[in-house]
């Protein structure tokens, strides 16, 4: 049998209480490894304010500007700021620091790998992207040689012929 500390169960409640609408209390307690009916107690304990440490007053509402948010409402800023902060740190300290922010360690190296996989992805795509322009210029570029070129031949023809005309006179009509 699991042994949760009272910590964990408040943070837990907590995250049922503040929930998206679209999110249902069976994803939260898969997300935690809890048991839905192991939820279902420790909300009703807090509700009835027997579960300790819990606050006399528990309501739906989140704090403004708390982090206490499932992983899922993070924005990619907050994921990369966690992950920088993180960056240094010992795995006791990491564990620490997702303890106070509600999320577990293996998120941040989702997040970590997600970022990573992006960025090696847009790398890919940016040198598919610069092979397929510089073909693009090269195709460019030889039309506007053959432009220029024809450009020139009929403009050396133009000053050929005003030479000539020039020369015999105009022509005589038949």
């Amino acid at each position: 049998m699991s042994r949760y500390t009272q910590e964990f169960k408040v943070q837990s409640v907590k995250k049922v209480l503040s929930r998206r609408p679209d999110q249902t209390q069976k994803e939260i307690a898969k997300n935690l490894g809890v048991g839905l009916s192991t939820l279902h107690k420790w909300i009703r304990l807090a509700k009835d304010n027997q579960l300790e440490k819990m606050a006399p007053n528990m309501s739906k509402e989140p704090k403004v500007g708390s982090l206490e948010k499932s992983p899922q409402d993070w924005n990619s800023t907050q994921r990369l700021d966690a992950i920088m902060h993180c960056h240094s740190m010992s795995d006791e300290q990491i564990s620490s620091y997702c303890r106070e922010n509600g999320i577990y360690p293996h998120h941040l190296k989702k997040w970590k790998s997600e970022f990573l996989s992006e960025k090696e992805s847009t790398d890919a795509l940016s040198r598919q992207e610069r092979k397929k322009l510089k073909q693009e210029n090269k195709r460019l570029q030889k039309e506007l040689n053959r432009k220029d070129k024809a450009l020139s031949e009929t403009a050396a023809l133009l000053v050929l012929s005003k030479k000539c005309q020039a020369i015999w006179g105009e022509k005589e009509v038949d």
